[in-house]
């Protein structure tokens, strides 16, 4: 009851609401830079991901700081030592089974880096408070191809732009995936952007990809966001929770609310988004479209100056996280 009671009173809310959400308690936490997708464990625990390093790392929603657990998968994930970063760019839960995807397109010089095509599972446990991160399967590799074999998507010309710099308009990244209501797994693509609009791709059978089997797609949509792509997205209720943005690495991120197919989505304005650079959503059960965290992929945020990926391992590590509310701030 207290489950269903949420979900319909997000629903109210996001109703509701008068095209704003207010922009409240920011926080830095410390382990990594490239927050770039992330679930929710509990009402008071997430796991990010990292798009430099195969790690996902537990850390708590109410308190900033250091990372409670960390979780290496390298080995899980079957990479290669030269360029060995899975590029980690989104993730979704079912039940509580967490699937992560590499962003299928090619490093920033334009090089083909096959560790990024992975798409993988991992179930989540809670017991006597201590949280297990358990891979399931093995890492599904044929992801892209599966894409490129399937007619239904020629129009896009998703096999030219995997040969393109993935931030480029024509090129090919994928960083945002949710949960559908019916338990499949929507792909979001940064770009390319068919005709100045969104791509999304439902992945039919995500349990069985990770267990080998050929990836399954149902019709593509492309959904009207003014010209940006997907950064990530969430489901709750029935509707998702989009972060919009450009191809390329600047500024003029936006907010969407999509009720699903046949419904435009509805754009939110947000005070000082500029300051930050969301990348992941994670929408908590008992908050539901009520109060939203977000995560600031913060590689490139300036560390005396210089962007701290450049810096490498010397500098010290951390990304922001914010919370949307559609409540006015206290």
């Amino acid at each position: 009851m207290r489950s269903a009671f949420f979900v319909l009173l997000g629903s109210m809310l996001c109703a509701c609401a008068a095209e704003k959400l207010h922009l409240v308690r920011p926080m830095e936490y410390m382990g990594l830079r490239d927050a770039s997708a992330a679930v929710p464990v509990s009402s008071n625990l997430f796991i990010v991901a990292d798009d430099e390093k195969n790690t996902l790392r537990l850390y708590s929603a109410e308190k900033a700081g250091r990372p409670l657990r960390e979780f290496d998968f390298d080995t899980f994930l079957e990479v290669t030592s030269k360029s060995p970063e899975a590029d980690l760019e989104g993730a979704a839960l079912i039940g509580r089974r967490a699937f992560w995807i590499g962003s299928h397109g090619r490093n920033k010089n334009g090089k083909e880096r096959l560790n990024r095509h992975r798409l993988f599972a991992t179930d989540i446990a809670i017991t006597n408070g201590e949280v297990t991160l358990a891979p399931v399967g093995k890492p599904y590799k044929r992801l892209l191809g599966d894409l490129l074999q399937d007619g239904r998507f020629a129009e896009f010309r998703l096999a030219d732009a995997s040969t393109h710099l993935p931030k480029d308009p024509d090129g090919l990244n994928i960083e945002g995936l949710s949960a559908t209501p019916e338990d499949h797994l929507l792909l979001g693509f940064r770009n390319p952007t068919p005709h100045g609009k969104a791509l999304l791709i439902p992945l039919l059978n995500p349990n069985e990809v990770v267990e080998g089997k050929s990836a399954r797609f149902d019709t593509a949509t492309l959904l009207d966001l003014d010209g940006l792509g997907i950064r990530d997205m969430a489901l709750f209720g029935g509707s998702y929770f989009i972060i919009a943005g450009p191809a390329h690495s600047g500024k003029g991120f936006e907010f969407y609310r999509w009720a699903g197919s046949g419904s435009p989505p509805q754009k939110f304005s947000v005070k000082h988004l500029d300051d930050y650079h969301p990348e992941a959503i994670v929408i908590y059960p008992d908050k539901g479209f009520h109060e939203i965290q977000i995560l600031s992929d913060d590689g490139n945020r300036p560390v005396n100056g210089i962007p701290g990926k450049e810096l490498g391992d010397s500098a010290p590590k951390t990304f922001r996280s914010f919370w949307l509310t559609d409540q006015p701030k206290e």
